[in-house]
């Protein structure tokens, strides 16, 4: 029994040792992977490189942002709009006449001007008619000098008593009866000669010649639908375009100062400026189903950029406001940093902190907006890096962040995709005029 109690406590002890020696074990492991903090310029600094304060929170690391100096410019008022190119004219070419199409002088997509020869009609018919109505012409003319003669006879004759009056009355009306058929017949040439020039056809305007809808050897009447072809005017052209009745008033005191309103059409995508034209019209009534109303806009397209019935974005210039202060649209944030919804952007102080700044926002152009109040001229805005900022936080700044209120400057803004005065370099968007 005593030998039994011996072999149960030795091997408790063999179990204790083992446990301790694990133990011991994992201590020296832990000690190598995590080695103890070391306090470093008063702060301690774990082996993974983090800066930590005696809390553990590692919430003064340094931000590194972009920034932007605010400054001065002017602001374009535009009002987008979608719009379709509608040419100023477009005309089915058609014959006046019916007859053997003989000749077709043009080519498909050709640029034609306005009297230039496009087709021939046979014009032989037409030619032995005005050669019919001219002979009769001769004929009834003929017959009138006869008449007036008789007349003149029958005048001379009355005086001596010689002829009836009924006799001189009657000659009298033969004589205007032969006068209204040489009008008749004067009139019928002229018909003959009209119907003989329209087997020459030609452009009607100046412009594109569309695609051919006859050949050369059919017969072809004015009732035919297709016509010949279609002739569009290119240059100049308009744009049609519909904008919310609220900005009918502001556009009709802008059109009644005489002012010319500039008008920008941009592709499908809204990235490439087409063309730059000017408003020409504004509808006389506005769409009660829609809320808006239409106008139109005429463009040089000089280079064809623009095609009829083509899709473009619309940006009407309605006016510019001159010195303004101007910040990146990329700067502004809402929300309620402290407690209250507002707009506000990060504004960079001497000490590199960054301090939460409500601000009333003006017009917005592009990537431009206005500020109506909390920043002046020279500020310093994040950018970037806004979304991991608090107020009060370190920043790291760009080395040539602006230090010194810069002096006054202009920036032109382009609108949609395209500079704002704001130019990026190293990090920093930097205000610069264009």
């Amino acid at each position: 029994m005593g030998r039994l109690w011996s072999l149960v406590r030795r091997r408790k002890i063999s179990v204790i040792v083992l446990v301790l020696a694990l133990g011991l074990a994992y201590l020296v492991v832990s000690h190598i992977i995590h080695p103890p903090e070391q306090r470093i310029n008063g702060r301690f600094r774990g082996a993974g490189g983090f800066r930590r304060n005696g809390n553990n929170n590692n919430q003064d690391q340094a931000v590194a942002v972009s920034t932007a100096t605010v400054g001065m410019g002017d602001i374009q008022i535009r009002i987008p709009a979608l719009g379709t190119i509608t040419p100023l004219a477009t005309v089915t070419v058609r014959t006046q006449i019916s007859g053997q199409l003989q000749k077709i002088a043009f080519k498909e997509g050709q640029l034609v001007k306005q009297g230039e020869f496009l087709a021939q009609i046979d014009p032989r018919p037409y030619e032995a008619t005005l050669a019919q109505a001219q002979g009769t012409l001769r004929k009834d003319q003929s017959l009138l000098a006869d008449a007036r003669l008789d007349l003149k006879r029958f005048e001379e004759l009355i005086k001596e008593d010689s002829v009836a009056q009924q006799q001189l009355d009657t000659q009298r009306a033969l004589v205007e009866q032969y006068e209204g058929t040489i009008e008749a017949d004067q009139a019928q040439i002229k018909t003959a000669q009209i119907n003989l020039a329209y087997c020459h056809i030609t452009s009607p305007v100046t412009g594109r010649i569309g695609l051919r809808q006859v050949d050369e050897g059919n017969y072809v009447t004015p009732g035919d639908t297709n016509g010949i072809a279609v002739v569009t005017q290119l240059q100049p052209i308009t744009a049609i375009f519909a904008i919310p009745e609220d900005n009918v008033g502001p556009i009709m005191q802008r059109l009644r100062s005489g002012a010319e309103l500039q008008v920008e059409a941009y592709d499908r995508s809204n990235a490439h400026k087409l063309a730059v034209g000017k408003l020409v019209t504004v509808d006389n009534q506005i769409d009660v189903t829609t809320g808006t109303v239409k106008l139109r806009a005429q463009f040089d397209n000089k280079d064809d950029a623009l095609f009829p019935n083509q899709f473009v974005n619309i940006q009407l210039l309605q006016d510019t406001l001159h010195d303004q202060t101007i910040m990146p649209t990329a700067a502004v944030h809402r929300g309620a940093p402290n407690g209250v919804n507002s707009t506000f952007v990060y504004r960079i102080k001497g000490d590199s902190t960054a301090a939460v700044v409500p601000v009333t926002l003006g017009v917005a152009d592009g990537e431009t907006v206005g500020v109506l109040s909390g920043l002046s001229v020279g500020d310093v805005v994040v950018t970037e890096g806004g979304d991991r900022l608090r107020d009060g936080a370190q920043v790291e700044l760009p080395a040539n962040t602006p230090v010194h209120t810069p002096p006054k400057q202009t920036a032109e803004s382009g609108g949609r995709h395209r500079g704002s005065g704001f130019r990026r370099g190293s990090g920093v968007n930097s205000f610069r005029p264009r």
